[in-house]
């Protein structure tokens, strides 16, 4: 099983992501291609042991109708510099008000970690090489924020 940061702690997960060739509708404890899964999505209702991955350029408003009965979506950042997938989180969480595990996957670092966290994402599936206990710590690097996010919604003069 992976390992994963989830809501502040180390732990591993049942889920993997899973490429579009390896894509399968009876497997378990997958994260399905956006592509894939809503092709599929009929079949896959209703199935707790199934989420989806969502590709940097892809739009996340498709999954509007279904937002709330996937247990886990993915978020692919491709690589280091591609911020997009923030945007998408942003859009889960604020727009369709998805409660449930958003996972960031692909080249997710240490570094960018508090930014995705601020856009709502509560999980991190770290690129190779990277510390889990060092990105752990890396989550409570800032105590205030002067703007508003996904995880804190009001502005610092607010909280006051």
């Amino acid at each position: 099983m992976p390992t994963i940061i989830k809501d502040k702690s180390i732990t591993e997960t049942p889920f993997s992501a899973v490429s579009a060739e390896d894509a399968d509708t009876m497997a378990s404890n997958v994260l399905l291609p956006l592509a894939f899964w809503l092709e599929h999505q009929e079949e896959l209702e209703g199935r707790n042991d199934v989420g989806v991955w969502v590709d940097a350029d892809e739009e996340v408003e498709v999954l509007a109708g279904f937002v709330n009965s996937i247990p886990v979506i993915g978020l692919n950042f491709p690589n280091f510099y591609d911020g997009r997938s923030l945007s998408s989180a942003t859009i889960l969480r604020r727009t369709f008000g998805y409660e449930g595990e958003l996972r960031a996957i692909g080249d997710v670092r240490r570094d960018q970690m508090e930014q995705m966290q601020r856009c709502g994402i509560n999980a991190f599936e770290l690129a190779q090489g990277q510390d889990p206990e060092k990105a752990l710590a890396s989550l409570e690097g800032f105590t205030y924020n002067y703007q508003v996010s996904v995880d804190r919604p009001a502005p610092l003069f607010r909280q006051r």
